[in-house]
């Protein structure tokens, strides 16, 4: 599997005359072109899912799916600049603002899994265990416990100010005191809480395979309120007509077929499920 990073823009614009020089050129078949770029999160990307599918779903269709590992809101970008050709995300209200706009064919519920909140193991807001999540949200911005948040409008940031919201507080008063923004992907962040000793909202899956957890332990789990749904959505051909809009449809269609719905499933680590796929279960 490649990943693909984002180095420029207007990548569109340029890419059929790009393909149809080289062609010209003798320097690159048909069967090289076939491909496709997939806007997505950190989470599916820093978990490992994509090393788990992507060589199966080329072997099955042929097709190479390139990766653009990306916060949920900066994948939604991509797709709308024509950046790429599919995004696989989860931030529902996102997501359904860009199909309503035109940017995407249709938003199909693919697989879930959930958030935790972890923090330090003697844990100075006393949440563990809490059963609400944003009562021990709430909780830890009353005490001004450290709190990292990611801060780039991916997924997990959205759920978190969803959580923040239910309180009533707005934390980004404090930024920089107790309420600390990494800008960056939940890898990083991750690393930022380790070594700060603060809390953080994680999905499970980056949780599960996060290898230097250091003192952080996982508090709160459980809340229906960490419900973390994943959509996969075509780019609209109508809003960008050199998407490779067929090959995409192969790649969405695998993703919900049997085979890939148990490629999903199958997918562990230390025994644990890190997504449950959501198609299969209909």
């Amino acid at each position: 599997m490649k990943t693909t990073r984002p180095t420029y823009r207007g990548f569109a614009a340029t890419r059929i005359l790009a393909v149809m020089l080289a062609l010209s050129a003798g320097v690159l078949s048909a069967e090289e072109e076939n491909f496709i770029i997939v806007a997505s999160t950190t989470s599916t990307q820093n978990s490992g899912l994509f090393d788990h599918l992507l060589p199966e779903f080329q072997a099955a269709t042929g097709i190479e799916a390139r990766v653009v590992a990306l916060g949920t809101g900066a994948a939604l970008a991509y797709g709308k600049r024509c950046d790429a050709d599919v995004v696989l995300v989860h931030a529902p209200g996102a997501e359904r603002e860009f199909v309503e706009q035109g940017y995407g064919v249709e938003r199909i519920a693919l697989m879930h899994n959930d958030f935790v909140i972890v923090g330090p193991a003697n844990d100075p807001a006393g949440i563990r265990g809490a059963e609400s999540a944003s009562g021990a949200i709430g909780r830890i911005g009353s005490l001004g416990a450290r709190f990292v948040s990611r801060g780039d409008r991916s997924g997990t940031h959205t759920k978190e100010l969803a959580l923040w919201r239910k309180t009533g507080t707005d934390p980004s008063i404090d930024t920089g005191a107790w309420y600390l923004e990494s800008g960056a992907g939940m890898g990083q962040s991750l690393n930022m809480a380790r070594a700060m000793d603060a809390y953080i909202l994680v999905d499970r899956g980056t949780w599960l395979s996060f290898g230097s957890r250091g003192d952080l332990e996982l508090l709160v789990e459980g809340d229906p309120d960490l419900f973390n749904p994943y959509s996969v959505i075509a780019v609209d051909p109508g809003h960008c007509p050199d998407v490779r809009h067929e090959a995409a449809k192969a790649f969405i269609s695998w993703l919900v077929s049997e085979s890939g719905q148990e490629a999903i499933g199958r997918f562990r680590l230390a025994g644990q499920p890190l997504f449950i796929p959501d198609r299969a279960q209909r």
